[in-house]
């Protein structure tokens, strides 16, 4: 299959042909799961105190029946404050927790290194449809042809006025102003310092993305990754599929590299 290539200024260049990965079924499932995979691997372990809610003085009757009132543990004292409270245990004010997450907790999750592979190349192929693009919420109008690759020269910027202009001739620019338009947020959240999210707009997929990254920084929404560096957490944020990506002639290229088990199987059946 062949696809429309753009230089920067938005003109057609050539014409490429997409290497077999874009050919992978579209596996929302198992992008879902991979994404949850990669995310555990973040996670930071957590546990309590182990005195936790029991560094007080309160104790049950000895013995526990024939004192005419509940078992639960009482704090102590000779008059004044909480004498008499339930306090320690897990039904009580300030008590301890009944089952408190611990360190020792597998938190870490696993998937087959093939599920992974497969994840992968189904979101990949998944940003050569419009449809799917479209339905995670991004403006697309005026695009003409999925996947976007752009030539070599996209690597070669290095300023945010240049790639500015290079989204607005790719006609990007109404996806990354889509995110002006969030309010900020208020309660709990705004509390805590988290009082705006930033979104997911254009992702740019390129060989090498050491100039580009730092043109790209101060737009908010817009990403850059290098092919090595090409994940689905990247692809399908929050595990939906699929997010609007712009590839470079020399990312096609490295894609095309791509070794899996299932990409074998569809060569042998062509």
């Amino acid at each position: 299959m062949k696809i429309a290539t753009y230089t920067v200024t938005g003109t057609k260049d050539s014409e490429i042909e997409l290497p077999i990965v874009f050919s992978t079924p579209f596996r929302k499932d198992l992008i879902r799961k991979a994404f949850t995979n990669l995310t555990s691997h973040k996670f930071q372990k957590q546990g309590r105190k182990p005195m936790a809610g029991m560094d007080v003085v309160a104790d049950s009757n000895d013995p526990p029946t024939g004192q005419g009132v509940s078992r639960v543990a009482r704090m102590q004292g000779g008059g004044g404050g909480r004498q008499g409270q339930g306090a320690e245990v897990a039904s009580t004010r300030g008590g301890r927790q009944a089952h408190p997450p611990i360190v020792e907790k597998v938190i870490y999750k696993k998937l087959n290194k093939k599920e992974n592979k497969l994840a992968l190349c189904s979101a990949i192929a998944a940003t050569a449809s419009k449809d799917i693009v479209a339905a995670r919420g991004h403006r697309i109008e005026g695009i003409e042809s999925f996947p976007i690759i752009v030539s070599d020269d996209i690597e070669s910027i290095g300023k945010a006025s240049e790639i500015t202009k290079v989204i607005g001739a790719l006609k990007l620019a109404p996806d990354v102003e889509r995110l002006n338009s969030r309010k900020p947020r208020s309660g709990q959240s705004r509390l805590r310092g988290r009082t705006k999210k930033v979104g997911k707009s254009v992702l740019f997929v390129t060989a090498d993305s050491s100039n580009l990254s730092k043109a790209a920084g101060a737009l908010p929404g817009v990403e850059v990754k290098s092919v090595k560096e090409l994940s689905v957490l990247d692809l399908a944020p929050g595990s939906d599929p699929i997010r609007l990506t712009v590839y470079s002639k020399s990312a096609i290229e490295e894609i095309g590299k791509i070794k899996s088990t299932h990409l074998e199987v569809m060569v042998k059946s062509q």
